[in-house]
This record gives structure tokens, sequence and C-alpha cells, in this order.
């Protein structure tokens, strides 16, 4: 379906937050996402992603991550330099003001008309990954997609250490995690480590594995993978139809 695009300003802590969000065109209601980008922010990849989730009828809201830190606006280059800024700014945040814009974000798709009350869920990719699988943390979040979430077992976040292995309980939705098979970032070990936590605490969950490589859905890097890729969103698409049909 056709999509409209827009950016809102949320004030979080006193730092104005942009997000980009992208809806339906057609009048009525459908599913709201908190849809995290990984720590380039949100550039035309990300951009990309999250119009093709709106165009299956969701409304999708994407913060940018580091809006305390960087200009509104800011798109960090997926290089080297960029990396290293990107990491940097991870580490300068803090785990709580993280936690603090989920809440904000997941507000203001509440206050939307266009979103079904009580039809809420969470993606991510990478850092925002692991952002995802923390926002399930909420009560209110149904669905939660968390594509390579980097940092989980080790708690490599933001400042300091966070806790999110081992709240894991607190989980309420459905959690779909999707994977390469070759990603050094979350190598088996940690994989194993975070699906026996999901097992443990009795979450509903399933496992994509893919042989791929880390962000093989961003379609500017030499990492991306068209075929695991268009596989990974049939299966992202029909899980999210399935949590959100009644």
């Amino acid at each position: 379906m056709q999509i409209t695009k827009r950016n809102v300003e949320l004030r979080v802590d006193d730092s104005l937050m942009r997000v980009y969000v992208a809806a339906p065109k057609a009048a009525g209601v459908y599913p709201g996402i908190v849809f995290y980008s990984d720590i380039y922010q949100l550039g035309s990849p990300i951009i990309r992603l999250a119009n093709y989730l709106a165009g299956y009828g969701y409304v999708v809201a994407a913060p940018e991550i580091f809006h305390r830190i960087e200009p509104v606006g800011l798109v960090i280059e997926p290089d080297d330099l960029g990396r290293m800024r990107g990491n940097d700014d991870a580490r300068r945040t803090k785990i709580a003001d993280y936690d603090a814009d989920c809440l904000a974000v997941m507000e203001f798709l509440k206050t939307e008309s266009a979103v079904s009350p009580g039809k809420i869920g969470t993606l991510g990719f990478c850092i925002g990954g692991h952002l995802a699988f923390r926002a399930a943390f909420q009560d209110e979040i149904k669905a939660n997609v968390c594509c390579y979430p980097t940092g989980i077992p080790s708690g490599k976040l933001g400042q300091g250490i966070a806790d999110t292995i081992h709240r894991v309980s607190e989980i309420k939705g459905e959690m779909l995690l999707v994977f390469g098979t070759l990603d050094p970032h979350i190598p088996e070990h940690d994989r194993q480590i975070l699906i026996k936590a999901l097992e443990n605490a009795n979450v509903p969950h399933k496992v994509l594995l893919y042989e791929a490589e880390h962000t093989f859905m961003r379609d500017d890097g030499y990492r991306y993978d068209s075929a695991a890729a268009t596989s990974a969103w049939s299966e992202i698409v029909t899980f999210l139809e399935r949590i959100f049909a009644n």
C-alpha cells in the first residue's frame, strides 16, 4: 500500500528527538512499531526499511537514537570513521536515556489516531536490535523483532553494563530473532545464551538463522544479502500479521 512520510519532534529530558514516521496513506487504524536503526541513525538504507514495513500496514516511528549527542538530522556515514563515531555515541549514551526514548516513542504512538489501541510492537537492527529487545520489557509491546541484536549477553549498549539479559522474564510479548551465522559480532556462544534465556523465561520466540554476515539486511554495504534479507522480511511480515491479527 502507499504510505505517507513525515518527521515529528519529541522532547525527552529537554533534548529534541527527531522521529521519522512512515504510515499507510489509506485512512484507518494500524499497529504501531517502534523502529530502531543501527549506529548510523536514519540514513537512506534504514529509511527504506522503515518505509517497506509501513507499506504492509504499520505506523512506523523511528527515533534518532543519539539525539542527545548529535545534531538533529545527522546521518553517520557507514565507513570506518562513521563506525568509530557511532560506537562512541553509543558508549556515551546512558542506558536509562535509551529507555526514556523508548517510552517517549511509545507514548507518541498511543496518541496517534491511526494506531490501533493496544497494538504496539518493536523492530530494530544491530544496536537497534538490542534496543528493541529492551523495549519488550514494556507490557504494551506485543511483538518484538530483533535483527542481529548486539551486546545483549555482555551488556554492551551504552554507559555502564546493560542488565538486558537478566530481565528476560519481564517480556510479555512474542519474540522473533534474526541472525546471520557468519556474524562475528554475535557468535554462536552469544546466540545460545540469548536463546536459552528466552527458553528459561518461557518467552514465546522464534529464531531465524541465515548463512549471512552482520547487517545483511542493509542494502548499501558489501555484506548485503538480498536473498537472506527477502526471506527474513517474509518471516517478519508473517510474524507481525499473526500477532496483530485480532
